[in-house]
Order: structure tokens, then C-alpha cells, then sequence
């Protein structure tokens, strides 16, 4: 689905209206005011998608420092739903054409942009400019250029932006990242990190070049900033291959895509990402010995083990909670967030470079 056809089916239902109006069109049963929920953060979600729907909105009623305050759609038809489930008044609720009103909502204090890929860079600096805090998705936009469009608008207007890495908020990870970091092997030698689902669906955004599809945005993304947070540096050249199993279906984007990172020191990352292969593990190969996570990405149930015998699975409510809480805590404090823009950044620079090494089939300095 084109990024212009994506516009057009979600607004279709909306085009006998005025467009700034139709959030006064359905009633909500309660209203949920800021004075209700002083203490917190308010979020707006841009996006209703599935990810909003399953993830993101079921983990706000956990936070304890944030709270679904408001909803960006252009599909009217669900906000009723919406607002019944979440008691969002109806003068929380914006479609694309005038969440800019959102800067005069006080019970706003972030948007959330949670649109398909290619979409973010535009409804992001739209959102820096209204004067509210942004939380964007990853992959955070297609290209560095957008990546810093995004930062330079969040800059000019002073508010915060954080990436929706969850993973770097999720303990496990955090317990991972710490083995490595204690050298309790010795020092790293290798590493390898595979993400990737069997995914069947036609017509889906994600198989859309334009609109920021392919395995490498959606889930490659996990295995290069794995990488860069077990290692902290930042690699310095690719050799990337892009295969298909399934040409009929991925005539615009990748399905698999097999990468090796090169790093300052020598160490070397083997990665992988596919929309045709279920992987789902992070290893850390040490002078002495291993560490590993499998699954390293999943929604729950995580497991650390190393060659030792130590092992890890710590329970966590739910991800997402943890990461909102943990952004909010950060605009509530005035603190530095725990994955800035220039995070999102740095890897979308390597998946430029994965893509050019794939494209000329050489190795490509980054």
C-alpha cells in the first residue's frame, strides 16, 4: 500500500465531513481529564494500527507515570471503540489533517507515532512542532537525512525524542549487556544476531518499499543495535547479501537479508533478518566462553544463558509499560532519555550502508 493510498482509504470514510470536526462526532460514556490523572504524562498515539491496538494501549493502562490521553486516526469508524475502552473525551481525539491543534492541549504532554515507517519522519516533526515531547517507533524513518530532520525539529522546539527501542529498557537485556561488559570470559570475539518471523501476509504496508517495508527496517534493526549496545561502538564497514525464497511476494523490499558487521577492535557480527526464517537469538562469543540470549526480542520470555551455567529469565509485566515509564520518568525529571534520536540515527546509517553493500555487492565502509 503506497503511502498516498495508505492516506487516502483512512481518511475516505471522513471526506463528506469536515475534517477538523468529526472528533466531536462520537460521544464518549466518560471523560478522562488531565486533573484526574495530574501526576502523570499524557500520550496521544498516532496510529491505531495493530501495534497500538495490542501493545501500546493495553501497556498504558499498566504505567505508572504515563496515560493514553488522546488518539490520532483517520479512521473514524474506530474511535468510538477507543474512546469507550480509554474514556478519551472527545476533544482528545485528532485526525492527520489537524493533530497540529494538539499543541493547545493541555492534557497532552507526548505524541506517540506509530505509523508505518516511511511515515515517520513527516507526522514527527509535525508533532515537534506543536511543542510536545515525541516518541517515535523504530525503525525511526528510512534514511539519515530524515533521522536528523527529526532531531533538528525536536531541537528548534526543545522538547524531548526517544526512540521505542524496547529492548534497551527490558531488564534481561540490561543483565545481558552487563556479563558482556564484565569481561567475565575475556574479551569479545564474535558476535551473532538473528531476528526474523515466517510472515506469509500479501498486501501488507510492510511489503512496500515506500512506505518503509522489508525485514531489514522491521526486524533487522534488532540485530544491528543489538550489536552496538552488547559491544558499545559503532562498526565500521558491511558486507551484506539480500536473498528471496518468495519472489511473486517481495518484488519491492527484502525478505532475508545476511549481514557481517565489522567493528573497531576486530570483532565481527554476524547478522540476519528475515521475513521467511524464525530466529530469535543474540550470541556473544568471549576468549573463554559464551553468552546467550534466546529468545533476545520477543514480547516475553527471555533467557540468558552463558557457558558457565549461569542463567537468567526475569519476569517482567510487559515491556512496553517499562519503556514508557521510563521516558516519562525522563520528561517528569528533566533527564536525559534512555534512547535519544541520535540512537535511531545511528543505526538507520547502517542500514543505509547494509543496503548499498547488498546493492553492489561489496564491502561498504559506514
Amino acid at each position: 500500500m503506497k503511502r498516498r493510498n495508505f492516506l487516502h482509504n483512512t481518511m475516505l470514510s471522513t471526506s463528506a465531513l469536515t475534517l477538523a470536526s468529526f472528533p466531536l462526532i462520537w460521544p464518549s460514556s466518560k471523560k478522562n481529564p488531565k486533573q484526574n490523572n495530574e501526576d502523570k504524562i499524557g500520550v496521544a498515539l498516532v496510529g491505531l494500527g495493530g501495534y497500538s491496538k495490542n501493545q501500546l494501549a493495553p501497556a498504558l493502562e499498566q504505567t505508572e507515570h504515563c496515560y493514553l490521553a488522546g488518539i490520532v486516526t483517520g479512521s473514524p469508524e474506530k474511535i468510538p471503540e477507543w474512546q469507550k475502552k480509554y474514556n478519551i473525551p472527545d476533544g482528545n481525539v485528532y485526525n492527520y489533517e489537524n493533530m497540529d491543534d494538539i499543541t493547545n492541549n493541555d492534557d497532552i504532554d507526548v505524541i506517540y507515532i506509530v505509523l508505518p515507517s516511511g511515515m515517520h519522519a513527516e507526522y514527527a516533526i509535525k508533532a515537534a512542532n506543536t511543542g510536545k515531547h515525541v516518541w517515535c517507533e523504530k525503525p525511526m524513518a528510512k534514511t539519515v537525512e530524515e533521522c536528523q530532520s527529526i532531531i533538528d525539529a525536536c531541537n528548534k522546539n526543545n522538547v524531548k525524542l526517544t526512540i521505542g527501542y524496547r529492548m534497551q529498557h527490558e531488564p534481561n537485556t540490561q543483565n545481558f549487556k552487563k556479563w558482556v561488559e564484565e569481561r567475565k570470559f575475556g574479551e569479545v570475539k564474535m558476535i551473532e544476531a538473528m531476528a526474523g518471523f515466517y510472515s506469509f501476509r500479501t498486501g501488507h504496508w510492510r511489503l512496500d518499499k515506500e512506505m518503509g517495508g522489508g525485514a531489514l527496517y522491521d526486524m533487522g534493526v534488532y540485530s544491528i543495535n543489538a550489536a552496538r549496545y552488547v559491544l558499545q561502538q559503532e562498526p565500521i564497514s558491511v558486507m551484506a547479501y539480500e536473498s528471496t525464497t518468495r519472489p511473486e511476494i517481495f518484488t519491492e523490499v527484502d525478505e532475508t537479508m545476511n549481514f557481517i558487521l565489522e567493528f573497531p577492535d576486530g570483532v565481527m557480527a554476524n547478522c540476519a533478518t528475515s521475513f521467511g526464517i524464525n530466529m530469535n537469538r543474540l550470541i556473544v562469543t568471549a576468549q573463554d566462553g559464551h553468552f546467550r540470549m534466546e529468545p533476545f526480542q520477543s514480547y516475553n520470555g527471555l533467557k540468558g544463558f552463558s557457558s558457565d551455567g549461569s542463567q537468567f529469565s526475569d519476569k517482567i509485566k510487559n515491556q512496553q509499560a517499562k519503556q514508557m515509564d521510563n521516558d516519562a520518568l525522563a520528561i517528569k525529571e528533566n533527564k536525559d532519555v534512555m534512547v535519544p534520536g541520535e540512537e535511531g540515527l545511528k543505526d538507520i546509517k547502517v542500514v543505509e550502508a547494509i543496503f548499498k553493500s547488498a546493492e553492489e555487492g561489496r564491502r561498504v565502509e559506514i
